[in-house]
């Protein structure tokens, strides 16, 4: 079965979820050009899901994908909490802004019972998840429901428990990729591959699709992927620019910018690494030094700062979030991105 088969989709393109820069609107645009468009929803209610995808239906009758987490809950830890916001104190005097009063930001809620009801009800043709896979009576539940399902791998052996543990495809996110890092079983940032590297051992390993991830950014990226055995390919930055998309114009402007060549790894926004272009804040701090809180409690003293610096249109205390490869981040139409990606197949595709 190809993968087009598996997910009922004309073209092996999909669009990686992105939270906080996209909603229905792009998740419509790309599966109207064929491929699989997806919502991420780790930052959404349930009745922001159920808004989300009625507008995607509206849309759309072509399959689409509901993206979750499945991180740990952290325990909270006051000694290092007040060890971050003391790191970020000479930032908040700076801003103006009082420490004392900082409020609770929007958290990234895992993968629950609640959300697999969501997921019976709302019946998506995919679901694909990002930190592992939930608890096998949640997948269990997921699955029957009639929704084929997505993991990221970032090892091989991330790859092999996935194929252990009941996905039926495998996102092998090469180290390129902009965004949060899948990684779960594993917090070493030194195990992390390169795309060109993890792909072909990926397929070599499992006997799942393997979709490639991670500094794709054009055809002739979507045609290497192929040639390393991938059945198909997830994009993100390319998409960051689309009018589809609710990227923010301080971060389109770092998109389009010398700046997004310079892209690091970095924990100081949410608590777990992922990709974006390096700001003041990675630059003062390190990208992976200061002392932020578990995944996702770095989120809360952050999100002043970064309201009141973009107020004042600057994006030093932002994720810009960004792979590694920006080239293909164009301001053009998602259906145009998609169209333009699937170039890379052309000729090899399976009828």
């Amino acid at each position: 079965m190809t993968l087009q088969q598996l997910l009922g989709i004309d073209l092996p393109i999909l669009q990686a979820p992105m939270a906080g820069v996209q909603g229905s609107a792009l998740a419509v645009a790309v599966c109207e050009a064929g491929g699989l468009g997806a919502l991420p929803c780790a930052m959404l209610s349930p009745e922001a899901v159920r808004s989300e995808v009625a507008a995607i239906r509206d849309g759309t009758g072509r399959p689409f994908n509901l993206n979750f987490f499945c991180h740990q809950p952290p325990t909270p830890d006051d000694a290092r909490e007040a060890a971050w916001r003391g790191a970020l104190a000479p930032y908040y005097r700076e801003l103006g802004l009082d420490p004392a009063a900082i409020p609770a930001a929007p958290g990234r809620a895992p993968f629950s019972a609640a959300l697999a009801e969501l997921v019976e009800e709302l019946r998506p043709p995919v679901v694909s998840f990002h930190f592992g896979l939930p608890a096998p009576e949640l997948l269990a539940r997921v699955k029957a429901s009639g929704a084929r399902v997505l993991s990221s791998a970032t090892t091989v052996d991330e790859a092999r428990w996935l194929e252990a543990h009941g996905a039926d495809a495998v996102i092998a996110q090469g180290l390129e990729a902009g965004g949060h890092r899948g990684m779960f079983l594993t917090g070493d940032v030194t195990t992390q591959l390169g795309t060109l590297a993890l792909v072909p051992q990926i397929v070599a390993a499992v006997k799942l699709p393997v979709i490639a991830a991670g500094g794709i950014a054009d055809a002739s990226g979507v045609a290497a992927a192929r040639a390393l055995g991938a059945a198909g390919v997830q994009v993100g930055s390319a998409y960051l620019r689309c009018p589809e998309a609710s990227t923010s114009a301080i971060h389109r402007a770092a998109l389009a910018s010398d700046a997004a060549r310079h892209t690091a790894l970095t924990h100081l926004f949410t608590g777990r690494p992922a990709r974006a272009i390096v700001n003041r804040l990675m630059r003062e701090l390190g990208p992976l030094g200061g002392p932020p809180p578990a995944f996702p409690l770095a989120t809360t003293a952050i999100a002043p700062l970064r309201a009141a610096a973009e107020a004042a249109g600057s994006g030093d205390f932002s994720p810009l979030w960004c792979g590694q490869n920006a080239s293909g981040c164009r301001a053009a139409p998602a259906a145009e991105i998609t169209r333009a990606l699937a170039g890379g197949f052309a000729g090899g595709l399976a009828k």
